[in-house]
């Protein structure tokens, strides 16, 4: 069993608790490594099609990476830098199910970085952002400083970068890195509403969708990138649901998704 997070799923749907509330979710070695290991589970599991991410108590998100653990040398080797990044996601590049971050409080640093990496971040009005690391004598490698610009442009992210200012969720949506914010207690069954909607899509469509947007953006242009090939499309291409969808909608009925 975990020690360091919670996965409980419901239908189709997975939700992530970060369980460190002690120190604000701050993730150490073992967490991350903890946290990698749920969602190579959720991305190999045919039942579930969409996860949730949030932290344990009122206070954090995730205040990113647990620096007192670093500073005391809790440990070194392998474990510092997980294979698929801080919290299991921020180097997963190659997960097509969609992610939603639920920001229960502070996302800063790493946390921000988990965030920025979930494909859509629904905030809790207490929710406070920020990439803190040159105010520590850090920088924000996991993502953050290369994510941020590609979400709410330029400018916008360099006045963030540079100065590690926090962010209140209200300005968030405005910059357009978040997606809703709610009433604090709201947040978990809003996140959960914009999951369900994902759930009642065609899955692999869904994932199609996921890696064309994503892996598109690697391309100069327009014309490059939606004339490039992406697996899951040829994947929606030959299943079953890609003749399940069309047959419903003449029959006028729900459609039944197999994901398959």
């Amino acid at each position: 069993m975990p020690e360091y997070c919670t996965a409980e799923a419901d239908g189709r749907i997975l939700t992530v608790t970060i369980n460190r509330p002690e120190v604000m979710n701050s993730l150490h070695p073992m967490a991350n490594v903890e946290l990698g290991k749920i969602f190579d589970d959720f991305d190999a599991d045919p039942d579930l099609w969409v996860a949730i991410i949030t932290g344990a108590g009122d206070r954090a998100f995730s205040a990113g990476n647990d620096l007192k653990f670093q500073a005391s040398g809790g440990m070194s080797g392998d474990l510092e830098i997980p294979v698929n990044g801080f919290g299991g996601l921020t180097s997963r590049y190659d997960m097509n199910k969609p992610v939603i971050a639920a920001v229960n409080g502070v996302a800063m640093g790493g946390g921000f970085e988990i965030a920025l990496a979930c494909d859509l971040i629904v905030a809790s009005e207490k929710a406070i952002f920020a990439l803190p690391e040159p105010r520590v004598g850090l920088a924000a490698l996991a993502g953050g400083m290369h994510r941020l610009p590609r979400q709410i442009g330029l400018k916008h992210a360099m006045g963030m970068m540079l100065t590690g200012r926090r962010v209140s969720a209200e300005e968030g949506m405005s910059l357009g890195f978040v997606n809703e914010v709610v009433p604090h207690d709201e947040l978990l069954s809003a996140a959960r509403r914009w999951a369900e909607q994902i759930a009642e899509c065609a899955p692999l469509s869904v994932r199609a969708s996921k890696q064309s947007a994503m892996e598109g953006l690697q391309y100069g242009s327009i014309k490059e990138a939606t004339e490039a090939h992406y697996e899951s499309v040829h994947t929606m291409f030959k299943s079953k649901d890609f003749i399940e969808g069309p047959m419903a909608f003449a029959q006028k009925r729900k459609p039944n998704w197999s994901g398959e």
